[in-house]
């Protein structure tokens, strides 16, 4: 593979840092030619480094242009790679002649480069917005770089995430720390808990909320000391502020830290970052490569190496008082400190070292090459419809699934999801998308579909809505005149209550539908009942049963936001506000009441759909006086299935909880306010459910002892819910199969 990298030849920080540390390794598989538009300290350290290095200067761009196009096609690249605003500018102009991909990796908010300096902005800041949308592909220096272009309009499905890695060898041992501290100026004692920061001094830092923050902690942590790293248009102000607040003796400003920053970040207890905006900051990796406890702004790609109260601390911008109290915390906490230093570390080293980083680069590089030899097609790709963009994680995790399985068959096909948030569903998914009354769009996208897939859920039924199941109707309907083949995907039918619907259904099926899979049996029988004879119909199982829980660090920082502690012994409701269900809510507590005083369980009260289902959870939890708590958001499918892994047992009305409980092993009872409840536990071999309108306290805690003193074992569980996976796959198979992969 040879790959041609464009850049100024100025940049320093963070981008200097990336950009040679990457090309010295990928230099070791592939050839990483690099290219500065000057020559200088950035271009020497690259040659030192001995990355092959070309100087390429001047302001004549169309010369630039025709010369490097003539040496790229000669040189035999595969691929442009730009980093910064002239580099961008110029890899735009060189992809009609050279007829390559090229891809910009976007190292910081472009609108937030030349802050403070209004002319820039104006010339360099608008050419690189607009060469960056006329780029091929964009790689963002961390996950919410990609969603913050995504949110200005850029293409979703034409991004990558990549993390600064570092080099996570131990460092060799960096000689006396309070000798070190001592000469950079610091008032340091044995005992005392050094907070440091590494950064330029300007705007975008927000240093006087960490001086502020830590003159909040001093007032509780007297042993705290700050260091501060670096130098800018800001030093003055800030030491002014840091004498208005009282603490002008214990704040250090050090300068530039000459020498590397191995002993710098060697000598602290925590490690520091208030910046309003970052991508994802070496400064964070460096201190954890040190093993330290860190407090940082959730900003950027920040929150996903940092997990909250498990590893570190985050806060938000500007929020000094916050920040005062957990610097105190770690200043007061010698254990804690080092065991959250340590979770950092761990996390750190296996999951943003520099050969990591590598490997994502060499990946991306494959995939954009491989994108771009694609063949074209009349029809490519899949349209997705269902229940998605409405706040209810069991859809959600069904759309989850159904990507995660469509990449599997075809990992470059284009797909189109249609939702009621396209925005959101853009955002988490990286899809296009278009709104459910966004017809042009959707149409569009079907007539160059290859696969039409009505995706999951209980879609086809006119018991929440009959909108809805027109809705649905109409859009198969419209994807099969379209010319797209056209799957029902692991579904559940009905219940379809009016004849009328029942006709209307049958006959739009019967036209439309190639293939329906279902994900048990009592669908089978309201198809056959309603006349639904044409489609080729087979037994799966529900594409949500696919998905993995979070990593344990995720699920840790998910209960303990909630204020759970993450290892106790709980028993989880996950509970729907359908009719009836006031005048049931206080069984609901009297059951929780009683596996507390029986079984030591405490109640946990989880959401499902986090916009409606809290209601139920308050309602049921009314009056209880015992410990409880609320999990009225638990995050993404991942995070939810890793909440309810750690539950003892689930009582639940909500489908998917009782789906995702029974991927993960739990003991699960239902409780029927819809058939497809009871579809599914009968479908796994469960027979402990109870229709909502029978429901009764005796019962209730009837179903609690059979979960808890007789559950269905583990082996068993686990073999059935195995057995359900396999068919699933049959989901996948017959997608494959109707698009001709």
């Amino acid at each position: 593979m040879k790959v041609i990298h464009l850049i100024s030849g100025g940049d320093s920080g963070g981008a200097k840092t990336h950009v040679l540390s990457l090309l010295q390794n990928l230099n070791k598989t592939i050839t990483a030619q690099l290219v500065c538009f000057r020559d200088g300290p950035f271009a020497e350290e690259a040659r030192a480094m001995g990355i092959p290095t070309m100087i390429c200067g001047g302001n004549n761009i169309p010369h630039l242009r025709r010369e490097l196009a003539a040496y790229i096609r000669e040189g035999g690249y595969q691929l442009i790679h730009c980093h910064g605003s002239r580099a961008n500018m110029i890899g735009a102009l060189l992809r009609k002649p050279t007829g390559l991909p090229v891809v910009s990796t976007v190292h910081s908010d472009y609108k937030l480069d030349y802050m403070g300096r209004p002319f820039a902005r104006l010339t360099f800041g608008a050419i690189n917005a607009w060469a960056l949308r006329h780029l091929d592909y964009r790689i963002g220096v961390s996950d919410a770089m990609v969603d913050l272009l995504i949110d200005r309009g850029f293409p979703p499905d034409r991004f990558y995430a990549i993390y600064n890695g570092i080099d996570f060898t131990p460092a060799p041992s960096q000689g006396d720390r309070l000798a070190y501290l001592r000469g950079l100026g610091a008032d340091v004692e044995e005992n005392s808990v050094v907070v440091g920061i590494a950064a330029r001094l300007n705007p975008v830092k927000d240093m006087s909320t960490l001086i502020r923050g830590f003159a909040e902690g001093h007032k509780s942590c007297p042993r705290l000391r700050l260091v501060i790293a670096g130098d800018g248009e800001e030093r003055q102000k800030l030491e002014d502020l840091a004498k208005e607040l009282g603490v002008e003796k214990e704040v250090t400003f050090a300068g530039w830290i000459s020498g590397g920053m191995d002993r710098f970040y060697s000598a602290l207890d925590v490690n520091a970052l208030t910046s309003l905006s970052e991508t994802f900051p070496y400064a964070l990796t460096e201190g954890a490569r040190f093993h330290l406890a860190t407090v940082a702004t959730a900003v950027g790609g920040i929150p996903y190496l940092i997990d909250q109260d498990v590893n570190g601390y985050l806060f938000t911008p500007g929020d000094w008082q916050t920040l005062g109290r957990y610097l105190a915390a770690l200043g007061n906490g010698d254990s804690l400190r080092r065991e959250m230093g340590e979770k950092l570390y761990e996390k750190a080293s296996a999951k943003f070292s520099i050969q990591s980083t590598v490997n994502t680069q060499l990946h991306i590089y494959e995939e954009i090459i491989r994108r771009h030899n694609r063949p074209k097609r009349d029809r490519d790709g899949v349209v997705i419809c269902g229940a998605y963009g409405r706040g209810n994680a069991g859809d959600d995790a069904i759309l989850e699934a159904i990507l995660q399985e469509m990449r599997s068959i075809d990992p470059d096909m284009p797909i189109t999801v249609l939702t009621k948030d396209p925005k959101a569903t853009r955002l988490t998914y990286r899809v296009r998308t278009a709104g459910r009354m966004d017809v042009g769009t959707w149409k569009k996208a079907m007539r160059h579909a290859g696969l039409y897939i009505n995706g999951g859920g209980s879609l086809i039924q006119d018991v929440t809505s009959r909108r809805s199941l027109w809705f649905y109707l109409h859009n198969i309907q419209a994807a099969h005149k379209a010319g797209c083949k056209v799957q029902m995907y692991g579904c559940g039918i009905g219940p379809v209550l009016r004849e009328q619907h029942r006709k209307l259904a049958a006959s739009v099926l019967n036209a439309s539908v190639d293939v329906i899979t279902l994900r048990e049996p009592d669908s089978l029988k309201e198809l056959q009942s309603m006349g639904v004879t044409k489609p080729e119909i087979l037994l799966t199982a529900d594409p949500a049963l696919t998905l993995p829980a979070a990593s344990e660090d995720e699920i840790d920082s998910v209960l303990l936001r909630a204020g759970i502690p993450p290892h106790g012994k709980y028993l989880c409701f996950a509970l729907r506000n359908w009719k009836g269900f006031e005048d049931k809510a206080p069984l609901f507590a009297q059951a929780a009441k009683y596996a507390y005083e029986t079984y030591g369980l405490t109640p946990v009260f989880a959401a499902v759909e986090k916009h409606l289902d809290p209601v139920a959870g308050r309602l049921a939890a009314a009056g209880l006086d015992i410990p409880h708590y609320f999990l009225d958001d638990a995050g993404s499918a991942g995070t939810i299935i890793g909440a309810l892994s750690r539950m003892q047992a689930v009582v639940s009305m909500r489908l998917h909880a009782l789906i995702f409980a029974a991927g993960q092993g739990i003991p699960l009872a239902g409780v029927v306010y819809d058939p497809k409840v009871s579809a599914f536990l009968r479908y796994i071999g469960q027979e402990n459910f109870l229709d909502l309108d029978a429901l009764t306290a005796d019962a209730l805690k009837a179903m609690i002892d059979r979960m808890v003193s007789s559950p269905i074992s583990p082996e068993e569980q686990a073999a059935a819910v195995q057995k359900l996976r396999q068919i699933e796959q049959v989901n996948v198979d017959t997608a494959r199969r109707l698009l001709g992969k």
